[in-house]
């Protein structure tokens, strides 16, 4: 079956986010007026490129199971990882181990044992920083991920599929992105199509639909657009999504629509679990 090549040094996957950069990132999410979308998304990023590289820290070191990349797209459309990696594409999780922007001391708030919260002091690497202005052009960002992504599939042409995240607020502002989209989920390693999941953040406070298998189950035509551009979920994605309470389906996409910060951090972390088994 298709989705099920395991992950080596050798022979490993990559997972590239588009992150919209677009001015209304600017806005906070809906019933959250502290946290702007676009701090939201890339603390989710940072916090997910920290937990990649812990999975694949071995007593040997970092092993090279994923090749990461960020494109972001807003005024401009560009490779989005910060510091060291400023305009690297698809980058070996051992380079992103070693070279973040930063190291920032953030705190939250712990139990502490007595039925009341305290401060907890933690560190957080920085690869990837917010930022908010111009337009919408999800096309190009597309159409450059096609491109990063057919020369990785060319050096690894057995690799356990790229997953591509498109977490956007808005429509396109450069042309009907799936067409953009299609070409990109026709690229294909030996082990089946290149996954597209796409994630379309609130601005409102309504209910969240994730991982939805019908069009009909979406209120406008922009969340359909979205639908279509999204892959439907592999038995593994399946799987983990059931295991975290989601009501999924054999043609459940990996789509979630009019989304808050804590249903995108659940969906990043549930859409890179696509690729389990590491060797």
């Amino acid at each position: 079956m298709p989705y099920e090549a395991e992950l080596t040094r050798a022979n490993p996957t990559c997972l590239l986010f588009l992150i919209d950069q677009s001015s209304s990132m600017a806005e906070p999410f809906g019933g959250q007026a502290d946290k702007p979308k676009a701090q939201g998304v890339a603390d989710g990023i940072n916090r997910l490129l920290q937990n990649l590289i812990l999975k694949c820290a071995k007593s040997d070191g970092i092993r090279d199971y994923f090749h990461v990349g960020v494109i972001g797209y807003g005024g401009r459309v560009v490779w989005a990882l910060s510091g060291p990696l400023s305009g690297h594409k698809l980058v070996p999780i051992s380079l992103v181990a070693n070279n973040p922007l930063r190291v920032e001391d953030r705190t939250r708030k712990v139990s502490d044992g007595a039925g009341g919260l305290l401060d907890q002091r933690f560190k957080f690497p920085i690869w990837f920083e917010s930022t908010a202005n111009g337009r919408t052009p999800m096309c190009k960002a597309l159409a450059d991920a096609a491109q990063a992504i057919t020369e990785f599939i060319g050096k690894f042409p057995k690799c356990f599929p790229p997953l591509v995240i498109n977490i956007s607020d808005g429509k396109a502002t450069d042309g009907n992105p799936e067409m953009a989209s299609y070409a990109l989920r026709n690229l294909a390693s030996a082990d089946g199509n290149v996954l597209t999941f796409n994630a379309h953040l609130s601005a409102s406070a309504g209910r969240p639909i994730e991982f939805p298998a019908m069009e009909s189950e979406l209120p406008d035509a922009e969340a359909r657009v979205l639908f279509r551009m999204s892959s439907i979920l592999p038995p593994k994605l399946c799987d983990a999504a059931k295991s975290e309470g989601y009501q999924v389906t054999a043609q459940s996409r990996g789509f979630v629509f009019n989304a808050d910060l804590v249903s995108v951090l659940r969906f990043l972390d549930i859409g890179t679990r696509a690729a389990q088994t590491l060797r």
